[in-house]
């Protein structure tokens, strides 16, 4: 049996039909791609800056040593640092922690413990070279008790 005119022409139709609304669909997803893809950005894009706003940590069992300088108070919260900065002299143990925890320029330092720009500078390399020593052997320490 042979479709007549009008049934071809009804078929014709939703063909025609079916194939602009998969042409249209198609077109709307690639456009939806692009979009996502202007707004979008792949992780290994991102800065570290932008990394670290990504995600937070919770630090439940960390233990907090404060170091009191100048009156403001320096929150360590790395034990084997803690430890290092605790077997210092006071003095010592300041400049460190003005320079590194409280990023003051030599000069600021100098100024605040009444020192020589040239004395906080040599006093703050050889506190660093000792405090290297001071981890160093804790890292080897702690190898040798595996």
């Amino acid at each position: 049996m042979k479709p007549n005119s009008h049934e071809q022409s009804k078929r014709h139709a939703f063909d025609s039909f079916c194939k602009k609304v998969v042409k249209n669909e198609t077109r709307d997803y690639y456009d939806e791609l692009k979009r996502q893809r202007e707004k979008e950005k792949s992780f290994s894009d991102l800065s570290a800056k932008e990394i670290d706003q990504l995600y937070t940590e919770d630090k439940y069992f960390v233990t907090e040593q404060i170091f009191n300088v100048l009156g403001l108070d320096v929150i360590v919260t790395d034990d084997v640092i803690a430890e290092a900065l605790q077997s210092l002299p006071e003095r010592k143990r300041d400049i460190i922690l003005l320079s590194y925890f409280l990023e003051l320029s030599d000069r600021e330092i100098g100024d605040k413990l009444n020192m020589l720009r040239n004395t906080v500078q040599y006093q703050r390399a050889n506190t660093l070279r000792q405090l290297k020593n001071f981890m160093e052997g804790d890292v080897y320490e702690q190898q040798d008790k595996k």
